[in-house]
């Protein structure tokens, strides 16, 4: 096996091109393998097939939205243990809000700040405001 295919792997949910670009790049930089996924239900389908080690989901997803897509990520057996980063462009999401991701990022989220809470969130911690 080679180190590229134990690299962790890295789920990318968002409708938008230029931002999957932005962090898939971002992300192979660090040394991570990314899919890429454009809806909810393409991101769940992939999740479902590929196993990632991480899901980075956009909350506001076309087809399916990341809400209802971070439910059944975490309904379902072989998903449930996967860490999963909310993307909003909505500071105000917390709390009660939470459908189960682990960690909240808002957008414009930079692509440092993401690899970082990726990094994280495979470490077994869930980031800064973490007990």
């Amino acid at each position: 096996m080679n180190a590229e295919s134990s690299a962790p792997l890295v789920l990318i949910v968002d409708d938008y091109e230029d931002s999957r670009y932005i962090y898939v790049h971002a992300l192979t930089a660090a040394g991570y393998r990314v899919e890429e996924a454009e809806d909810g239900q393409q991101g769940l389908d992939k999740a479902f097939h590929e196993t990632p080690d991480v899901v980075v989901m956009d909350l506001s997803l076309p087809v399916l939205d990341g809400w209802e897509a971070i439910r059944r990520l975490r309904k379902d057996e072989r998903t449930r243990h996967i860490p999963i980063v909310a993307l909003t462009g909505h500071a105000d999401v917390e709390g009660d809000d939470n459908p189960g991701f682990d960690a909240l990022l808002v957008k414009p989220c930079s692509p440092d700040a993401l690899t970082e809470q990726v990094k994280t969130l495979l470490a077994g911690t869930k980031g800064p405001e973490a007990p």
